[in-house]
């Protein structure tokens, strides 16, 4: 049956815009269809500007600590397919109480020293930031950016890219994944959520990483919050229903993660 659009929908504008989104999806790595308006170059711009403004607002931390950080973020991403586009990654861990971490478009992984009173071992760090990076991975910021602009016309940094200053360039980094110094973290969706569990835990095990540590890490951000959830957390709400979402994936992490011990995947990151 041939459906008829409402008569508001039906002017040329409308009909422009509702071809515009339809033209305008794409699949996640697991199959879920997303909203994709921004181009891989766009996208990567903002992770840049976001990033560069993270670097300006908050003091770096270097030596061993960075060392350790660095070594976990680069086992993970040699494991990110070459057809991902991004060659290499920059990292950066950040003086900053808050137990947060972020990926960006581009290539760009952020750790705040907060996270590493809270991940016991590197094997948690890696499941952090492999879910992390899963986000990047998924077009999960595309999605979120290209769904704020289809709802919101009045947010013009979507159409620029160009400059991150006052409150709408805090909402754009919020919508890509960071601005946690802001106050503004703006929850993955569900959907996202459980994409960025999956794709995360089978990152971590192709890089050496035990899985089982993903599970405990939730634990340990509980008990060490005393029933509060971080901030990290709290845009990552730990609950029994994802803790068996992440047990059911060990089906398919665990041979990925025996598969590279035998490799001789053995990543040795120490602080």
């Amino acid at each position: 049956m041939q459906r008829t659009l409402p008569s508001r929908l039906r002017t040329p504008l409308a009909i422009g815009l509702i071809g515009a989104t339809l033209a305008a999806c794409s699949t996640s790595p697991l199959g879920r269809n997303q909203l994709a308006f921004f181009s891989d170059e766009e996208l990567q711009q903002m992770g840049q500007q976001s990033f560069a403004q993270y670097q300006q607002e908050l003091p770096e931390v270097g030596g061993a600590t960075y060392d350790y950080v660095q070594c976990v973020a680069d086992a993970i991403t040699d494991e990110v397919p070459a057809d991902a586009g991004i060659a290499t990654w920059e990292v950066k861990v950040f003086k900053d109480d808050s137990a947060n971490a972020f990926a960006l478009p581009g290539g760009y992984i952020g750790v705040n020293s907060g996270l590493l009173d809270v991940t016991e071992n590197q094997d948690q760090l890696a499941a952090v930031i492999g879910h992390e990076v899963a986000h990047v991975l998924s077009d999960h910021a595309n999605e979120r950016v290209s769904t704020q602009a289809a709802t919101q016309t009045g947010l013009s940094i979507l159409q620029s890219a160009a400059g991150l200053q006052g409150a709408t360039g805090e909402q754009l980094m919020g919508l890509l994944g960071a601005g946690a110094q802001y106050g503004v973290i703006l929850p993955f969706s569900r959907k996202q959520e459980s994409e960025a569990d999956k794709l995360g835990l089978d990152l971590m095990a192709e890089a050496g990483f035990d899985p089982n540590a993903s599970i405990e890490l939730w634990q340990n951000m509980a008990a060490q919050s005393q029933g509060q959830p971080p901030e990290w957390l709290s845009t990552h709400p730990s609950n029994e229903a994802r803790m068996q979402g992440l047990r059911e994936r060990m089906n398919e992490a665990m041979p990925l993660y025996e598969q590279a011990r035998a490799n001789g995947q053995r990543p040795d990151c120490r602080r």
